[in-house]
């Protein structure tokens, strides 16, 4: 049976390994100094740059890698259709300023493929099979948001009703590992509670990668520009790169949690403990792509498809077919089985989802497959993971992430607390950390603590036609 875009959710998000598909680094020397400096050219540096820029204050944006964009990485080399490696969707089109800017561009904006089925072995879900596991999904969320409301955090996995038979296995990847890119054992219910709501999803017919690289062309951005060493108090920082050293009166520091808890940046002195502990407790999950060259259409499916499958157990995938009506298939692995397969490398990958895929749709898959591809974001060494999702206990510390540490100021999706895991949170804590440095150095007036951006709390009960469609993380 073929479910509506509002019937099931299905995460889609899916990161990469950085190949070099941007331009060359900027030739121009590396500015020395700048009111304030951004590290990393994500959507939240992005965003905190344009916030900056707009009050006429002197910004410099390093980039490690060779392209802007971070978590947003449009391939439109590999194959004859651009994809995105990294995040897909957009959120909330009615008041979301990237949709704006996106249309602004040039570029086609396009709402999710309403288009989603239930595998069975392979044949479709019935219509009494899909009513049922989307009442399975409606008690599975309302389990999670009753949970949140308890005097202790608990992971989600522990509170899900114990008679979800045959759709429990389905329910956990659906509401875990592909959409947060975790298995529901290892994330805090209040943040799952708490998380709002990823509906009226958009996509980027050129790819959000794509709108990223469009929205940082006319801002001061160096890349291939990692930064090595911040040195920092409460009045002026100073940024060691490979191009030399910048000094400005604040900063704006974007890198994911696990990047800023590996270490890979120096800082004198160090980060406070108090935020490197909250860093470590918003972990990135594991969110991959495999994508498959399928002329013929031997699945049979329409143009942006979305497949899940009855599965029991974790070694499952979400299929996103005839990508804008071409020849390929994206499957997404999440979770500890889509971490454990990134690390056995690409080969294993392509093989898993050619296998995959004939379990579901006959052996005709196997022989139809031109070229593959897929993204190992774990093993990236910009990014380390794909999106934050926070452990048990772990919700507090979004909050945590947002305070001032000296005249530094930390961004991304991981520090926002209800659109965690998304483009549209990291740019809207660009934002929030922009005009934080510009009241720090006095460009704007301090009118008292700079307020989180607004939380949508998410439905607690949400009605059995009403669980979230599609969504994808990320900075």
């Amino acid at each position: 049976m073929t479910m509506t875009r509002r019937d099931f959710l299905s995460a889609s998000a899916g990161f990469a390994a950085l190949p070099a598909l941007g331009g060359p680094a900027r030739g121009a020397p590396l500015p020395r100094q700048a009111d304030v400096v951004v590290i990393g050219a994500g959507a939240a540096g992005i965003a905190a740059a344009r916030r900056i820029t707009a009050a006429n204050r002197k910004v410099i944006v390093i980039e490690a890698a060779a392209q802007s964009g971070g978590r947003c990485l449009t391939d439109s080399t590999t194959f004859d259709t651009p994809f995105d490696r990294g995040a897909r969707w957009l959120y909330n089109p009615d008041t979301n300023p990237m949709v704006k800017l996106a249309r602004d561009a040039g570029l086609d904006v396009t709402a999710a493929s309403r288009g989603q089925k239930i595998r069975v072995g392979r044949r479709n879900a019935r219509a009494g099979e899909t009513e049922e596991f989307l009442a399975v999904l409606v008690r599975a969320n309302r389990a999670i948001d009753d949970a949140s409301r308890g005097k202790a955090d608990v992971p989600c996995a522990a509170v899900l009703p114990k008679d979800l038979g045959v759709w429990a296995a389905t329910a956990e990847f659906v509401l875990g590992a592909n959409a947060t890119g975790k298995d529901l054992t290892d994330i805090s219910a209040i943040d799952k509670a708490h998380a709002q709501d990823r509906t009226d999803a958009i996509g980027c017919r050129q790819g959000l990668g794509t709108l990223m690289t469009r929205l940082a062309g006319d801002l001061p951005v160096s890349l291939s520009t990692p930064a090595s060493h911040i040195a920092w108090n409460g009045r002026e920082v100073t940024v060691d790169t490979p191009s030399g050293r910048i000094a400005a009166r604040a900063a704006i520091i974007t890198v994911s949690s696990n990047v800023l808890v590996a270490g890979n940046i120096k800082f004198t002195p160090d980060i406070p403990k108090r935020q490197l502990d909250a860093a470590s407790k918003l972990s990135l999950g594991s969110y991959d792509r495999i994508v498959l060259q399928l002329p013929g259409n031997p699945v049979g499916l329409a143009r942006d498809d979305v497949v899940i499958e009855q599965s029991n157990s974790t070694r499952t995938a979400m299929l996103f077919a005839n990508l804008g009506g071409s020849s390929l298939c994206l499957v997404d692995v999440a979770g500890s089985f889509g971490r454990d397969l990134s690390a056995q490398g690409e080969p294993a990958m392509a093989a898993f989802a050619v296998e995959w895929l004939t379990k579901l749709f006959g052996s005709d898959v196997a022989s139809a497959v031109r070229k593959t591809s897929a993204t190992r974001w774990n093993a990236a060494p910009f990014a380390l993971g794909a999106m934050s999702a926070a452990t048990p206990g772990g919700q507090p510390s979004r909050k945590i992430l947002t305070e001032p540490i000296g005249c530094m100021f930390l961004a991304g999706e991981a520090t926002h607390e209800t659109l965690w895991g998304t483009v549209d949170g990291a740019w809207e804590s660009g934002e929030r950390a922009a005009d934080a440095a510009l009241r720090k150095i006095g460009a704007i007036r301090d009118t008292g603590p700079v307020p989180a951006p607004a939380a949508k709390h998410r439905r607690r009960a949400p009605p059995a036609r009403a669980v979230r469609p599609i969504w994808s993380p990320i900075d």
